[in-house]
């Protein structure tokens, strides 16, 4: 198993995990923004991070720096923006190994902590981020209201 940097002939089979992480985004966004880190376009995501096993990209860490982050105490904070590992890979280390070396990402640019979300109905979300030992700092419902 290696995780390495995202190298753009990696480009379909990262937009594969997103688009797995991201059902309900639109697939050209998804692929838009991929397109527009390898072109060195401004972009939230700082550094992204493939677990490769046997030739097959397995799974996918997007990371950044925040200047906020619900429960962190400094700024900026390093935060993963999303993690997602093919459903067929899941169990076996992979998620453990992506977020292992965004850890390291974030100590190398010395951050202390690091931050995550997840969506309050994906417990399979929660549960790995437990099982690494991230700790759940705060639970939040999102309003909005059309205004025509």
């Amino acid at each position: 198993m290696l995780v390495r940097p995202a190298q753009p002939e990696d480009r379909d089979a990262w937009l594969k995990l997103r688009v797995a992480l991201w059902p309900d985004e639109d697939a050209a966004l998804l692929a838009e923004d991929i397109d527009n880190h390898f072109a060195g376009r401004q972009s939230m995501r700082q550094h992204v991070l493939l677990c490769e096993e046997s030739g097959e990209i397995t799974g996918m860490i997007e990371l950044s720096e925040r200047d906020y982050a619900e429960g962190c105490e400094t700024s900026p904070v390093a935060f993963i923006e999303g993690w997602c590992v093919a459903a067929h890979r899941r169990g076996h280390g992979a998620g453990r190994a992506l977020v292992a070396a965004a850890e390291d990402w974030a100590r190398a640019r010395g951050h202390t902590e690091i931050g995550s979300d997840t969506q309050l109905w994906n417990e399979v979300s929660q549960k790995a981020h437990a099982a690494l030992g991230y700790e759940e700092v705060e639970r939040i419902v999102a309003f909005r209201k059309a205004l025509g």
